[in-house]
């Protein structure tokens, strides 16, 4: 009887989690929609109803009327990051969410991830907000969830042994090591650096001075931020994987000749 042909397994070129995929499709149907169905004054009277307008919560001493009433005034701080500007921006937007939300999702999974992309896109709407009050133009693309996944993200990137690092015989652990510490953020060089890398470019983003592709002329750069440190803060709060044990002395609590020597 002859042996079995063995056939070496081959990892998928893009090995996203489900959940990630599911957005990806999701967002790529409703911009289609929008470009392909619906006439222009459709797609305009969807943007009123579900884009961010800052302007809406200050309708009433405006004497303004939006589309959408006090409804809309709950879901735009969230709907907002279904919609994009074109293809372009959907295109870069897809990228990110793709590098950064997978290893997220791969920690959280699908309940937590999407949960905790909902509340940093609400963050980047309340910080756009509070930085344009009364403004018109409409905000829209999913950079405030993003911006809270990178965050999320650079507390475990450099670990060892984390996403990083070599694949291994089980590439999803790589997404299970234990996390900086909030605390620990400060201290550690890789991550303070990525922070720092991260707001210096939004900010000249934001000051006109870098040019972001798939981004409107105007970027909306405090959601950015505000989606940035919601995710930073927030992270602690969903991170199903417990923390390294810290390793201690047992003879740090004793001083002098009744500590044995090393």
């Amino acid at each position: 009887m002859s042996e079995p042909i063995l056939v070496p397994r081959r990892e998928p070129v893009l090995n996203l989690p489900r959940v990630i995929t599911a957005l990806l499709i999701v967002l790529a149907i409703i911009h289609l929609v929008r470009t392909y169905v619906l006439w222009p004054r459709q797609d305009q009277l969807l943007l009123l109803v579900f884009s961010f307008i800052p302007a809406r919560y200050e309708a009433a001493g405006l004497g303004v009327d939006f589309p959408g009433g006090a409804l809309a005034d709950l879901w735009t701080p969230l709907t907002y990051g279904l919609l994009h500007g074109d293809f372009v921006h959907l295109a870069v937007n897809g990228v990110w969410l793709a590098a950064f939300g997978s290893a997220l999702a791969w920690r959280f999974g699908a309940w937590r991830f999407l949960l905790f992309s909902a509340l940093a896109t609400m963050g980047g709407a309340a910080a756009h907000y509070f930085a344009h009050s009364q403004d018109f133009v409409p905000m829209v693309g999913a950079s405030g969830a993003i911006s809270g996944h990178m965050a999320a993200v650079s507390r475990f990137m450099f670990q060892t042994g984390g996403p990083l690092g070599r694949y291994g015989r089980d590439p999803q652990a790589r997404f299970q090591v234990p996390a900086v510490p909030l605390s620990g953020v400060i201290a550690d060089r890789r991550v303070l650096g990525f922070l720092a890398i991260w707001f210096a470019i939004n900010l000249l983003a934001g000051f006109g001075t870098l040019a972001v592709p798939g981004e409107e002329a105007v970027v909306a750069w405090e959601a950015h931020v505000g989606g940035f440190l919601t995710g930073l803060l927030l992270f602690d709060l969903f991170d199903p994987v417990r923390r390294a044990p810290v390793e201690v002395d047992p003879y740090d609590r004793f001083d002098g000749p009744d500590r044995p020597a090393g």
